[in-house]
């Protein structure tokens, strides 16, 4: 009998209501290796009121409690985070090394929401008015509610609860029903962490379980992570029933290439950052500008790298896993069809790739398309996926007016050895994160994440004017890129940050 995932409420395993399920897969087999419960409204409701039960108590716990259970959280996470990699591994296909690397990101949040006191401090003016002092005081929301997508099933929700939690909010996270079992994991050590029952929840299901979510009146705020059309949806709908909203949104980020930069450091960059994980990153690099004359060069040292590259199973130490289901896979090697009736020439392509895996696993090797015109959906759309286009450009204005005219605004980033033009193009582009000869320029907690544009909805939007953070790599860093362990490109993240 097939094991069933059931939800997390309340401190414990939590079946609920609904006998709907749906199929978790192993990518790398193309075989369902357990069923997740899709939770029904009041399956949902039952979560809320947990949270909301936990939340007079927690809020007023002092704030040294709430550091300790997650120095608690910190240091368990830490020392058994192989075992929650090895989840990441069968139920969403990224490799080991990328599996850790993702703990390790979401680390630095626990690490950075232990210091939180500090950002919890108030403010006073003094005689504002004759005789008259203000005083403001932070408070916690209440029940906050998390809906994160497959990509990243713990990096994302560790980006978000460990900050809810030690502000004295409770919550109710949704992860992806295709790569649940992360969430559980987290919310056992939670609770071995000694964080009281009802803190933080963890419920599964569909579109029914998000609308629940976003329409329950006793949820304060909602934070999401996916594609563009469901995060306009999100911010719509949760806005609408009066709850404060962060939803980020898709993304097409593009590398500008001067003719002055160093092309092996572009090579490595533009491999690592477009077929890490197998593409399946908010901050891939799905598209290089090449400013000429430098497209032919570049693109042959991309493509002697590429021929290195390992295909197969995570556990494997392989380069690159599979996709996550078969229809997306399928989706995604269907843009090269699409390339080549569009006029584009396909230099490398990844659907004849014999990976070290099951013959069913949902597998696409890594794909170069080069002269991509910028009509074809192939470079409109976001295909999330190992696919890296290449569109020529004359001039730098060429390649930074492409880039501002895009409908993202998530990351962007430009190879140049000229100190000027990075700094003008700090200036002038018009994305949320931008890298200077860096291909994913991902903050720690310390600075905001988020884009411009449509990758971008809510509460990081609205007040004041748009933040931007910028990453820079000097040339000497260009062996970090490689990993002498297999002599090929580490596809990870840099675990040096």
């Amino acid at each position: 009998m097939t094991e069933i995932l059931d939800h997390w409420v309340n401190g414990a395993a939590f079946a609920g209501a609904s006998t709907r399920t749906s199929p978790v897969y192993n990518p790398a087999e193309g075989s369902v290796s357990r069923e997740v419960r899709l939770a029904s409204v009041a399956d949902v409701d039952s979560a809320v009121q947990a949270a909301k039960a936990a939340f007079p108590e927690w809020s007023e716990a002092s704030v040294a409690k709430r550091q300790s259970v997650l120095f608690s959280f910190r240091e368990l996470l830490n020392a058994r985070k192989g075992e929650v990699a090895a989840i990441l591994t069968n139920e969403h296909g990224k490799v080991t090394s990328d599996a850790l690397g993702e703990v390790a990101r979401g680390l630095e949040v626990v690490e950075f929401a232990t210091g939180i006191p500090h950002l919890l401090k108030g403010e006073i003016v003094q005689n504002v008015s004759t005789g008259v002092d203000v005083y403001s005081v932070k408070q916690a929301l209440g029940v906050v509610g998390i809906i994160s997508p497959f990509n990243f099933p713990a990096m994302v929700p560790l980006w978000f609860f460990p900050v809810a939690i030690a502000a004295g909010n409770t919550v109710v996270l949704k992860p992806s029903e295709k790569d649940p079992s992360a969430a559980i994991w987290m919310a056992e050590l939670l609770k071995e962490a000694g964080l009281p029952d009802g803190v933080f929840n963890v419920v599964h299901g569909d579109k029914e379980s998000v609308d629940a979510l976003l329409e329950h009146e006793d949820v304060a705020s909602i934070s999401f992570v996916g594609s563009t059309p469901i995060a306009k949806y999100i911010y719509e709908t949760a806005s609408k029933a009066g709850k404060r909203v962060q939803a980020l949104g898709g993304a097409k980020n593009h590398m500008l290439v001067l003719p002055d930069a160093d092309l092996d450091l572009v090579a490595d960059s533009a491999v690592n950052a477009g077929f890490g994980s197998a593409g399946e990153r908010c901050m891939a690099i799905s598209v290089v500008v090449a400013v000429e004359p430098v497209a032919d060069e570049l693109i042959a040292k991309i493509q002697s790298r590429m021929s290195g590259l390992t295909v197969g199973d995570g556990t494997k130490g392989c380069d690159m896993g599979p996709l996550i289901t078969k229809e997306h896979r399928d989706k995604v090697a269907g843009y090269i069809d699409v390339a080549i009736a569009d006029g584009a020439e396909v230099v490398v392509d990844g659907r004849g790739v014999k990976a070290d895996g099951g013959a069913n696993g949902f597998w696409l090797g890594p794909t170069l398309i080069d002269k991509v015109p910028t009509s074809s959906d192939v470079y409109t759309h976001e295909i999330f996926g190992p696919v890296l286009s290449v569109v020529r450009v004359k001039t730098y204005e060429e390649g930074l007016a492409l880039i501002n005219g895009s409908q993202y605004g998530n990351g962007t980033a430009i190879f140049t050895n000229d100190g000027g033009a990075a700094r003008r193009f700090q200036r002038e582009v018009t994305v949320g994160m931008v890298g200077i000869n860096v291909p994913i320029p991902v903050p720690v907690g310390y600075f905001s994440f988020g884009g411009w544009k449509d990758s971008l909805f809510g509460d990081a939007k609205a007040y004041g004017p748009h933040s931007i953070n910028f990453f820079t790599r000097e040339k000497a860093v260009t062996s970090r890129w490689l990993d002498p362990s297999h002599g090929g490109i580490n596809l990870g993240f840099p675990q040096n940050g």
